[in-house]
Formats: C-alpha cells, structure tokens, sequence
C-alpha cells in the first residue's frame, strides 16, 4: 500500500480557502496549475461539508422538537405525558448522537471496480431524498473498509483515510493494494498504515481516544462477532484488546439496540483510574447506555477502595467464600441447649411466663428454611410457627375456651413482645451484608467454624480489630465488595428497606405502556411496554439508565464487558455472572498479565462453572502499541511466566533503545528524584509513568510527588499530569509514551505473581521504556543497555 501525502504549501492553501466549512473551497473548480493531491483534497472538503450541512440540519430539526416537546403543556393524562416523554428520549438521543459525530465525522471511503464510492463515518446520514451520503462504521455495509487487504481486497478496488482537523480535510492517504509500507512488513495484515502510525506515535493525552478510523483486519472481527454467549479476547500488550472492547459495545448496541438498550452493556474495569482512562471512548461514539464501573463500585452505597494484603486478598476471592458466608449465617441462628423462658403480656391478661424448648425452635428454624426464600425474608415464617404454637399453649393451659380468631389475635400481641422479639432475634437475626461481614471478620470464633477447610494463617488474614466505640469502622475494600454481594443474596433485605426489585407491573400497565408505543410506531424509541410501564411506577419520571441500574443490586444487563479480566477472583465473577443473567459476556485479558492474588490461571477457571460449553476464544496477535525494542527485551521475562507463551509481533520500531541505570543505594531517593526530573524534562509534552513495587517506602512516593508535574495514582489527576506514580497493578490497561521502572527486583519479589506484574510494567510505554535499580538487575533484564 503506499500512502500519499500533501506537501506544506498544498495543504495551506485548502485550510486558507476555508475548506470544510461547509462549503466548496476556491472558486468551485481546480486552476490549471493546481496539483491531483490539491484537487482531491478540495473534492474531499466539498463532500464533506455537504455532509456538515446534512448534520446540522437534522441537529437543527431535533433541537426544534425538543423545544417544542418542553413548551408543551406539562400536565394532561398519563398517556399523554408518557407520550411526551417517549417523544422527548429519542430526539435527545439522536441529538446526543449527532453532537457526538461532530470530530471526525467521516474518516474514509471505498471504491468498488465499477467506480461506485462509499464514505465511512461515524454516524449514518441520508440526503433529502433519502439517498445513503455517509455509511455508519458499525453498519456490515462498512465491513470492507476495514477487512480489505491486499491478499483478500473483498471487492474493494481502493481505499482512502480521510486525516481531518476540525472540519477540514487535512490530508489523506491511499491504499495501493499489494505493496509493503512499513519497513519491509507485509502488509497483509495491516490496513491504512499511514493513519495507524500516526495514532500510534502521537503524544498520549491522559485519555484514550477511539480507533474507529484505524481498526484492523483481525480487530474488526473481533468487534462483529456475534453476540450470543461468552467471547473470550486473548491477547498481548499492545495488541488493542481495550478498544476492541469498547468498540465492541457501541458496535453491539448499534446491531442489537432492541435488545440491549432496554437493559443496557455494562463494561467493567480494573480500578477508578482505569474507567477515567476510557470514559470518553463510548460517548464519544454517541452510546449512553453503557455502564462504566469497577468490581468495588458494584455493591450500590459502598465503594470498595482500599487494597487487601495478598494474603487476605487471596482468602477472600477464593470461591470456598461463598460456603463461608452461608455456615457463617447458619452459625448465627442459635438454637437452646435445652430450653429459654421468657414472660410475656406484663401488662395484659395473659400475663405468663414460657418456656420455649428446643425442638418448638427447631420446628420454627424448620418452617423459616422450607420457604426457600432469602435468610431475612424467611424470618415471618419462623416468627409465625413460634407465636401461633406458644399462642395455642397458652389457650390451652387456660381451659380451651378461646376461639380460632382470640388464638389469632393473642399470637399477633406475642409477637409484639420484647422478650418474644429477643428470642426471635436469637433464633434468626435479621442481618444487613455489612453487619454478617464485620461478625464473621470479627469473630475468631465464628471464623474457625465457618472456615475449617482453610488454615489458621489464612483465618487470621480476615480478622479485623473492633475500631471500639464511637469509631468508625475499616472501610470495605475491593475484595470486600463480591462478599457483600454474596451476603445479600443470601439474607434477601431488610424489612422496611427499599426493595430494588421492581414491583409486578399489572396487565393494565402492560397494555397501556403498548399503546403508547404503537401510536409512535415501531423502533421510534428503544425500549419495550415493560420498559416504559416502569418508568412510571409510582409516578416516576423517566431517567437514564446508568442511574436506575447503579441503584439496582439486581439489575440485570444485557451485556458485559470485562476487561483486565484474568484479574478476577472467583468470587467476583459469582457476582459478574448475577448482573448477566443472559450470560452474554465479552471478557478481555491476557493471563500472562495476571498479578492478582486470586487472579485466573486459565479462562476455564471461571467460565465452565458458569457458561460450560458457551464460550469461545480469539487472540489478537498483533502489537501495535509497544516498539519492537521494548519487546525484545520483555521475552525473558514472559519466559519466565510461561514458556509456552509468544511476544505479540510488535509492528512497528521505536528507534530508542530501552535503558538501564543503577544508582547508589545509600542516596537513592536523591538518585531517583535526579533521574525522573531528567526524564521529564525531555518528555516533550507526552505522559510518563513511574512504575515501583508496593513496597517503595512512603517517604520516597513522597519525595518523588514534590516534584512539579508529578502526582500518584490514587489522586484525580493522575491522568492529566505530566508523571505519575503507579504499581504495576495500578497501571494495567493503561499506556504512557515513556515508562520508568524502578526496582525491577522488588516487583518480583513482592508477591508470588511478581513476574507477571513485572511484564505489565515493562509494557506500558509506547517510545521509551528506562529501568532503574539499586540491587542487581535480574537475569531477565541482562538485554537492557547500561547507562
């Protein structure tokens, strides 16, 4: 393929023409002495900005609906303000979509042998007479522009890349089929490689932007896959597989919108710095109804953020938990060793004193466990076997001369006792998640009840101090949040809490919700009468989806989206697979990468228990993203990992060979700090990260966080500084243009998977990669050139 491009004079005479803009640069036909690249260039501005007037026009249109739909009358029938609002979702989604086309609307066209062209963007647009002018990226009519290559063209006689800035064509280049572009590599495998490149080594931003212009042959496969089941997307750094990911959603949602926005895609990340690094890729693509979020914000009113140590880390992912919790309820139903006695109705008739045995308990706890419902709603049938058999004891004992409705009445007044209320509470407490967790991490107790499978190092890693009086407790970590999830599904709620569960709608409900919807047509809206029907529930007003499924333990999504997701634990996929119900899943990962302690091994680890025989596996082979030096030095350290593992074949050279510095031990951190101020200073506007083990000490993070430019990750603009400071583990799925690590020794020995977060580490960069280190460098490393 070779690529063309306009020389400097050329290009400035389009942008000085105004080209673009929405109208036909120069005086609407080529001069005599312009060039071919000139003249196309102004071909392409003019269409193009016949496709802007397009755009505005049908953004104009939607305003105006809008601001009519919010003149009207806010009162009338519930049909009619249902109405309303239906009206008023989908012209503010088609204006949300047209507003997020604004960059880049059209990135590229096709040409078939007969000549026909086909412009490639980000949205679909017709003229007046519904004639197609722009093709969306996700529609298969777009499939060639990204599958065509030079070994399989798929009828595709040429293709452009459309490079613009603004508005305006800028640049462009041309695909000749059956040439090699990128120093010698075949170019089979590649599509559009002047546009790739230029993605790839331009500046990082602190955010990562979409690839919709520049996806490849083996990524567009990827995408388009079908949609049922589970696809697992294996690959190595660099290869694209968060992108795929993501792209992957807005494609899904784009194909299957019946379907899927009614319940929405929720795509999952490894920690908040990660979901900040990608939170503008899919509105940016026009979706809303997408749910970005992290395993510890899953549990709805608590947000897991403090890390675990390995050791409790591991305990608490291991899938034995969620036997744990379950003994560890059941430990809390106390029964008598023989009897209790209370006294009852002090102040009333029947005044008493009981003693309830054993076995009325054990018939009471027997009643609660046949109702099959959860621990919490269970308690009514308990409390109701030990009130009605105690009422009938006392209606004996007085002679038998109280009627069915007096036996009734005097076990509702037990109930109210608080002697009957504390043997209740003994026999089946009513239990939150919180307080079963703080109990059982509480108790040495209870643990070595629930837990004898586990050792007892293992139970002193859950054991937590009592915080004392009027302390606040140790706030739930990440690993906590796939336990609260589990004890909620065991205890059920509270009485007099809000359900999440929806309440049955009724068949009148239904009905209207249908009428409604058939009065505006099929597909004028994405949503079902279910849908729409509880919208209104209790005389709610309609909002977005992200808001009522954050609300919703139990919300079930019509996709998920994993990434990182060798990362999980057992537990937290018993969670993931409950907010799927469909088991509809796209999981990327690469288990080279796995740093976690309870992390995967194999995907089979997770899925055949809950997906057995559903799921299937692609690997991105290709990266794109790390210079092939960096690479090279990386296949020792993947050695180690796994010797059956490959490096991904890295496309591209940086030109800068990776280094290594050893600095003097006793001035470390004035080395370090010397070092950093060094690497910043030549960084020329990109980003840099500096990646050391957990065990760095404070008061080096500190000193190097002095530094102008330089934050840590935690902080909430981390991503928008020049450096930062990271672990491995905080830095999976992100990309800095030059990456420091520091102490390579010590991310090894940090924990049992400290090779695979060393591999993470040495793979962030995308141009420089610099080691620096006190103690020896590990063998793996010896590749590095000494400084």
């Amino acid at each position: 393929m070779v690529p063309t491009s306009s020389s400097s004079s050329e290009l400035n005479s389009v942008v000085d023409a105004g080209a673009g803009n929405g109208t036909n640069p120069g005086d609407g036909g080529a001069q005599p002495s312009d060039g071919w690249h000139t003249r196309e260039l102004r071909a392409e501005n003019a269409y193009v900005g016949r496709l802007y007037d397009r755009l505005e026009a049908q953004r104009a249109f939607a305003s105006a609906r809008l601001r009519e739909i919010h003149l009207q009358d806010r009162g009338g029938t519930a049909q009619s303000r249902m109405e309303r609002d239906t009206l008023e979702i989908h012209h503010t989604r088609r204006l949300a979509e047209l507003h997020a086309a604004e960059y880049g609307l059209c990135f590229g066209r096709i040409e078939s042998a007969d000549g026909e062209r086909q412009y490639i963007g980000r949205i679909a647009l017709s003229d007046e007479d519904h004639e197609p002018l722009l093709t969306d990226w996700r529609a298969p009519a777009a499939e060639p522009f990204y599958r065509a290559t030079p070994a399989a063209p798929g009828g595709v006689a040429g293709r452009r890349h459309l490079r613009s800035k603004g508005r305006t064509v800028v640049d462009f280049d041309d695909d000749a089929f059956g040439l090699n572009a990128l120093a010698g590599r075949d170019s089979s495998e590649l599509s559009g490689e002047t546009a790739l490149l230029a993605s790839l080594t331009a500046a990082r931003t602190g955010r990562m932007g979409d690839i919709v212009s520049t996806i490849q042959a083996e990524q567009d496969r990827v995408i388009r896959s079908e949609l049922g089941g589970v696809l697992v997307v294996q690959g190595g750094p660099g290869t694209g597989k968060t992108v795929v990911a993501l792209h992957r959603a807005a494609y899904l949602l784009y194909t299957h919108r019946d379907r899927l926005a009614k319940r929405g895609v929720l795509v999952i990340g490894p920690n908040t710095t990660f979901l900040r690094y990608i939170d503008q890729v899919l509105p940016a693509l026009g979706e809303s109804e997408v749910v970005l979020s992290s395993i510890g914000a899953l549990y709805p009113g608590v947000t897991g953020t403090d890390t675990e140590t390995p050791e409790a880390a591991a305990v608490k992912g291991d899938g034995r938990m969620a036997r744990v919790l379950a003994d560890a309820l059941e430990g809390l139903r106390q029964l008598p060793e023989d009897s209790w006695t209370i006294t009852v109705g002090r102040r009333s008739p029947y005044h008493v004193e009981l003693e309830i045995g054993r076995a009325l308990c054990e018939r009471a706890h027997a009643a609660a466990h046949r109702t099959g419902e959860p621990h919490n709603l269970a308690r009514p049938d308990l409390v109701e076997r030990l009130s009605s058999e105690l009422a009938l004891r006392i209606a004996r004992d007085r002679g038998g001369n109280m009627n069915l409705d007096d036996v009734a009445n005097l076990a509702d007044a037990l109930v109210g006792e608080p002697e009957f209320q504390a043997v209740a509470d003994r026999l089946w407490p009513l239990l939150s998640p919180e307080q079963l967790l703080t109990t059982l991490f509480g108790s040495p107790e209870l643990l070595a009840r629930a837990m004898p499978d586990f050792s007892e190092a293992q139970r002193a890693a859950l054991l937590r101090d009592d915080p004392g009086p009027g302390q606040d407790p140790a706030p739930w970590t990440t690993d906590d949040v796939p336990l609260l999830d589990e004890a909620a599904e065991l205890l059920g709620p509270l009485p007099g809490s809000t359900v999440s569960r929806q309440a049955q709608l009724t068949a009148q409900e239904l009905e209207f919700a249908k009428v409604v919807l058939e009065d505006f047509g099929v597909g004028l809206v994405e949503m079902d009468a279910e849908m729409l029907a509880r919208q209104y529930q209790g005389e709610q007003s309609l909002r977005p989806l992200a808001e009522r499924a954050a609300e919703d333990r139990t919300w079930g999504f019509g996709h998920v989206i994993v990434d990182e997701a060798q990362e999980l634990s057992p537990m937290a996929w018993r969670l993931l697979t409950r907010r799927c119900p469909g088991r509809s899943m796209t999981i990327v990962g690469d288990l080279a990468q796995t740093g976690a302690p309870a992390g995967l091994s194999s995907w089979s680890e997770a899925l055949e228990e809950y997906t057995a025989g559903r799921w299937r596996t692609v690997e991105l082979t290709v990266n794109y993203r790390t210079p092939a030096e960096i690479m090279r030095i990386t296949e020792g350290v993947l050695r180690a990992v796994d010797p059956a593992l490959t490096v991904p074949t890295a496309v591209r050279s940086g030109g800068v060979r990776p280094w290594s510095l050893r600095i003097p031990e006793e001035d470390r951190g004035a080395a370090l700090r010397a070092v950093v101020e060094r690497e910043l200073a030549a960084l020329d506007g990109g980003r840099m990260a500096v990646i050391h083990a957990p065990s760095l000490p404070g008061e080096l993070v500190d000193a190097l966080a002095e530094l102008d430019g330089v934050v840590v990750a935690d902080g909430p603009s981390a991503l928008d500084s020049p450096v930062v400071l990271m672990t491995a583990a905080q830095a999976k799925g992100l990309e800095f243009d030059a990456v420091l690590v520091v102490e390579p020794a010590e991310i090894l020995a940090a924990h049992t998977r400290g090779v695979n977060d060393l591999y993470v580490a040495l793979t962030r960069a995308t141009r420089n990669l610099g080691v620096v280190h006190s103690r020896e460098l590990p063998q793996m490393l010896e590749g590095l050139d000494a400084r």
